[in-house]
């Protein structure tokens, strides 16, 4: 979608179709009191027939009105005036784009940032109308072809209406920020949604080497089975051993900062498809553990969305691909493998593979010596229970890199949440046979897995996000959201 500024006065504006806000109680602020003046007071009139009464997200389609160039206004419900914060600012966008999508306008001019939700500047009023408008226009038809839902002229162009010019340089920078997170997001939702016959380990290392060839400043470098071998990556090749599919391990460097300067990385688990292997998953909506891989799918989006802005740092992504299969050679509950670090796992359950993976990955990267790493995996099915899907869970003994990720979330609409990780929970990965368990059993899951990563991270700063709760969403509005691609590009603008 094309985003735009446009100033001046806003009745002789030629477009499709403007969008005001009012709230409840047919209430008019900022734009909307503009425009009834400018129609003679025809605007109050047809809102007093009762059709809108400024309801949250509800929307009237009005054409024609006197004095105005503007061929629709549609007037969006925020609801409650004393209420009109970040949360039903978004709620009144999402309404306002549904609309559109369902009308022959393709293009409209917006103007409910100019009505100043509460604890939101404009730069972030403007990006958060960017990233939601991209975020709702969002539709997967790789395999599916355009059904009767898909909007006959769809959204192709929003401008942003300022009433002040001086705002023009913010706007314009939020517009930029905005359209590369989208970007970002709209990748990592579309590797998310790819079924796991297509999208495999080598589908991703392709899209990597794809992604290198689109940019200068990124290099892709791609170590198969063989490489890991020689590295001696004994957790992660235990999982592959059971799929017909190799293994990856997917290593992008972007190149934006000094060549002495620590990269900042990124770790995500990129499980493109997973069975729960001899410990098997119920039948009953394993389809969506082709979601598995979106901690991968979360690097590529913010791989791409750094790439966009040209941010002045060094950045790695790292994805560590594999299926989990059953399989004759698939691990079996009691196996005992050797990490990269050389520490030994029984692994009591080949559900937990994902842990298995990363913690290959994550002794691998101490060769970039690096500033910090946060990992990303939809890990664990405990962090959707303590946490839903609101926020993404938390996990690092660091409270400053805490402080900025958790900083981070706020300003991007994508939060994470701290939980604990104490050393107290280590013993729970305590066993007879091995240097740690793979599962330290159903108390604290969430807790238990990040606490066994933590292991392996001794070396350098170190986060990690279990996005288990937050990466997709089931029933009826089924697929990945992208997250937390907003966050770590806030994040990593934060610290350019």
């Amino acid at each position: 979608m094309e985003f735009r500024i446009k100033t001046g006065e806003i009745a002789q504006l030629k477009t499709p179709c403007i969008l005001i806000g009012i709230f409840e109680g047919r209430k008019l602020a900022g734009p909307s009191v503009t425009l009834d003046l400018a129609t003679g007071g025809r605007l109050s009139e047809l809102l007093k027939k009762g059709d809108m009464d400024g309801r949250l997200g509800g929307t009237l389609m009005l054409y024609d009105l006197p004095g105005l160039a503007s061929e629709r206004v549609l007037v969006v419900g925020c609801g409650k005036h004393k209420e009109f914060g970040r949360d039903n600012y978004r709620k009144a966008l999402v309404g306002a784009v549904a609309t559109l999508q369902q009308t022959h306008a393709g293009a409209a001019l917006c103007t409910l940032p100019e009505l100043g939700p509460d604890g939101l500047d404009l730069y972030a009023a403007v990006r958060d109308l960017v990233t939601t408008a991209e975020d709702k226009t969002y539709r997967y038809n790789l395999t599916k072809k355009d059904d009767k839902k898909a909007p006959k002229t769809p959204l192709k162009r929003l401008e942003v209406w300022l009433s002040d010019k001086s705002d023009q340089r913010s706007a314009e920078q939020a517009i930029k920020h905005g359209t590369a997170i989208a970007a970002g997001m709209a990748l990592s939702k579309e590797l998310g949604n790819l079924p796991g016959n297509i999208c495999t380990p080598t589908y991703l290392a392709e899209k990597a080497v794809e992604l290198g060839e689109r940019y200068d400043r990124l290099e892709t470098e791609i170590l198969e089975e063989a490489d890991m071998e020689e590295l001696k990556m004994g957790a992660l090749l235990s999982v592959s051993r059971g799929s017909r599919q190799p293994a990856k391990l997917i290593v992008m460097h972007y190149r934006g900062g000094e060549a002495d300067a620590k990269p900042n990385v990124l770790v995500g688990k990129g499980l493109t498809f997973d069975t729960g292997g001899i410990s098997i998953k119920p039948a009953a909506d394993m389809d969506e553990m082709k979601y598995d891989m979106c901690g991968g799918a979360g690097v590529f989006g913010t791989i791409l969305a750094a790439c966009e802005l040209g941010l002045p740092i060094n950045l790695v992504g790292v994805v560590p691909s594999s299926e989990n299969m059953p399989d004759g050679d698939a691990n079996k509950p009691g196996d005992i493998v050797t990490s990269m670090s050389g520490q030994t796992i029984e692994i009591l359950n080949t559900d937990a593979e994902g842990r298995l993976i990363l913690c290959d990955a994550l002794t691998y990267v101490e060769r970039f010596n690096p500033e910090l790493v946060i990992d990303l995996a939809t890990l664990t099915g405990a962090c959707v229970i303590a946490l839903g899907k609101h926020a993404s869970g938390l996990f690092t003994t660091d409270d400053h890199l805490a402080e900025e990720i958790i900083a981070a979330g706020q300003a991007a609409a994508d939060r994470a949440w701290r939980m604990p990780l104490w050393d107290d929970y280590q013993q729970q990965l305590d066993t007879n046979f091995a240097d740690m368990a793979n599962v330290g059993g159903r108390e604290a899951g969430a807790v238990t897995a990040a606490c066994f990563l933590a292991r392996y991270t001794k070396a350098y700063r170190w986060a990690h996000l279990d996005i288990a709760g937050t990466a997709w969403l089931s029933g009826k509005e089924k697929g990945a959201t992208g997250r937390p691609v907003a966050l770590l590009t806030q994040f990593l603008l934060q610290r350019s």
